[in-house]
């Protein structure tokens, strides 16, 4: 199966809904209903109880959703060690690995091996992380993660002061093709500051699947 590519296009606006949100008794329904809404990436959110106060799914849910989707699984490990799983969620189908930096003291070597394996790379940072911990991995990245919630559960808030560490993260890459993903609270009513701020793939749970409307919904947070 021929899956939509991650290229990163400038100025071009990407939405990502994420399955935490979704129906867990029909995944692959609902994967379906994403890709005839509109959806550009299907977010996957991985949480292993210890980084994290919750527990998810894990490389044989990914594997049964992967035949019912052309669209691209951008897989968030919100686990301890992540360098431990990387080649069971490639196998999987996961397209893009993204790995905390809190998480990962040999940050470098797992990004590297990521990329090896075949699969885009990228870092997320929880609302407390600076900007500059990136600084030493730039060239190793497809893609960084601003958290604008701290991670761990769907339906929050989305935290103000993100907006600010979006611009800065797109200040530090410059012109590198990376895209900013943003994750936590996103709806049609920040979209607009998000995008504005620099993010180039949007990721929503709750705001897409309650929605009355979820093509409506994926075009209003797209711009």
């Amino acid at each position: 199966m021929s899956r939509i590519s991650p290229t990163y296009e400038p100025g071009r606006v990407l939405v990502a809904p994420s399955i935490l949100s979704a129906d867990f008794a029909k995944l692959g329904e609902e994967l379906r209903r994403l890709e005839t809404a509109g959806a550009d990436w299907v977010h996957v959110d991985v949480m292993d109880g210890m980084f994290v106060p919750n527990l998810t799914l894990g490389p044989p849910i990914i594997e049964a959703l992967r035949p019912h989707s052309n669209l691209l699984f951008d897989v968030h490990l919100m686990i301890e060690k992540p360098e431990r799983y990387l080649a069971d969620f490639r196998d999987a189908g996961a397209d893009v690995l993204t790995v905390h930096a809190e998480a990962c003291p040999h940050l470098h070597r797992t990004l590297t091996e990521i990329r090896r394996l075949g699969c885009k790379a990228g870092v997320s940072l929880n609302p407390s992380t600076p900007v500059n911990v990136l600084e030493n991995v730039l060239d190793e990245l497809d893609l960084v993660l601003v958290m604008s919630v701290n991670p761990g559960f769907g339906g929050q808030s989305f935290i103000p002061r993100s907006l600010e560490k979006i611009a800065q993260v797109r200040q530090l890459l410059g012109e590198r093709p990376v895209h900013i993903e943003v994750d936590g609270g996103i709806s049609p009513k920040n979209a607009h500051l998000v995008r504005a701020a620099g993010a180039t793939v949007l990721v929503a749970g709750s705001a897409v699947f309650k929605s009355d409307s979820i093509p409506d919904t994926i075009r209003a947070l797209r711009g």
